[in-house]
């Protein structure tokens, strides 16, 4: 059989075309702010992960600018033999101190963060267990490396204790969740989690690239929102996010950190973050230590939004973070429905299985620290009608 035979078989895609309701791919013509030029006309952006809305501040894209005219545009090596820069160091150490680790290691993506951190970490024999809506990249990380994965299911207490305690007590065990849930935008119940951990000899991993910069002191994430810092023993974030660049970091004790960067394959055969990614990275991180007030004023539009599509009837999942769903539920209405606030002047991301449940498709919102209530006004007005029709 020709390996290629799935790819000519694949009519998903296709199918959603001839609809005139396939949702990706639309191409931006501007930056990526809370309005932009996309595809000829102007949207409100309610389908960007920009949190802080930095990817527009003439601070951030100065830095980005003098790394690029000072380092050029690419190290052309990994961390581990050329491709080390001294700004790469200050970015760990800023990281690690601004989340209240003693470590810290940067890697080139998001996705390859957590690649390389879990597939270093979780070796033979041992278990990483898994909330069944943590993200893709966790899933992948897993498939990587040589232990074995179970899944509780999600936010349930009670089925993670039931795995735990079937374990073998001498197993090394990783617990690895999401701490701010990309599609439902729930955080991880992470109090119990770290309690289980303790009770059955587990230690704790949190993805946070929906944290850092959105809940906690600060910004700080979700071990701080919740009073837990010192008990979760790996962070995992992104700097394509609230960092408004590109790459990904583990926080976590510096023994720890050391043994991933001379085991991790991730990140041992990659080239480094270019510089000015770091240097913007870097840039945003700083500014975010220096005006913590935005994160609240994120969570303050969030809320504004939130009351503003319960007004208007619209069935929401109710959370605490930036990341407002809107239920949709038949994959068919979403993709319609999408398409329909994208022609009305809103973009938002359609969500379908499997990242749902059938019958239980979304709308998902996020919001940023630079949109305006007037802008969210417009917005929610706008969707509104177009979910009532």
């Amino acid at each position: 059989m020709d390996i290629f035979e799935k790819c000519f078989n694949y009519t998903l895609a296709d199918q959603y075309r001839e609809k005139g309701i396939y949702p990706y791919f639309h191409a931006l013509q501007s930056r990526q702010d809370v309005e932009v030029m996309m595809e000829g006309k102007r949207r409100i952006m309610l389908g960007s992960n920009n949190y802080l809305g930095l990817t527009t501040h003439p601070e951030i894209i100065e830095a980005g600018i003098k790394a690029f005219e000072q380092y050029g545009s690419g190290c052309s090596g990994s961390r581990f033999l050329n491709g080390t820069l001294q700004m790469h160091l200050e970015l760990e150490r800023e990281l690690a101190e601004f989340v209240h680790m003693e470590g810290a290691v940067t890697f080139s993506t998001g996705f390859q963060s957590n690649l390389g951190i879990i597939s270093a970490i979780v070796g033979r024999g041992d278990y990483v267990i898994c909330d069944r809506e943590n993200h893709a990249s966790i899933y992948d990380g897993c498939k990587l490396s040589y232990g074995k994965m179970l899944r509780f299911k999600h936010a349930d207490m009670e089925d993670l204790k039931k795995i735990l305690e079937r374990l073998p007590e001498e197993a090394g065990k990783l617990i690895v969740t999401d701490g701010v849930f990309s599609m439902g935008g729930d955080i991880a119940r992470l109090p119990e989690i770290v309690a289980l951990a303790e009770r059955y000899g587990a230690r704790v991993m949190v993805d946070d690239a929906h944290g850092l910069g959105v809940i906690g002191e600060g910004g700080r994430g979700t071990a701080s929102y919740f009073g837990l810092e010192g008990k979760v023993d790996i962070i995992m974030g992104t700097f394509s996010k609230s960092l408004a660049s590109l790459g990904g970091y583990m926080a976590a004790s510096e023994k720890v950190c050391d043994y991933v960067r001379h085991n991790s394959r991730p990140f041992i055969f990659s080239a480094s973050i270019p510089p000015a990614s770091c240097a913007v990275a870097l840039a945003a991180l700083r500014h975010l230590k220096t005006h913590p007030e935005l994160p609240e004023h994120l969570r303050a539009l969030a809320a504004y939004a939130r009351a503003g599509l319960r007004e208007r009837g619209i069935p929401i999942i109710e959370s605490d973070t930036p990341i407002i769903p809107i239920y949709t539920y038949e994959m068919d209405n979403t993709l319609k429905k999408a398409k329909e606030a994208y022609e009305a002047g809103v973009y938002v991301n359609p969500v379908l299985p499997p990242a749902t449940a059938p019958n239980e498709c979304l709308l998902r919102t996020s919001y940023m620290a630079t949109h305006t209530e007037p802008l969210l006004d417009e917005a929610v007005e706008i969707l509104a009608k177009v979910l009532k029709t």
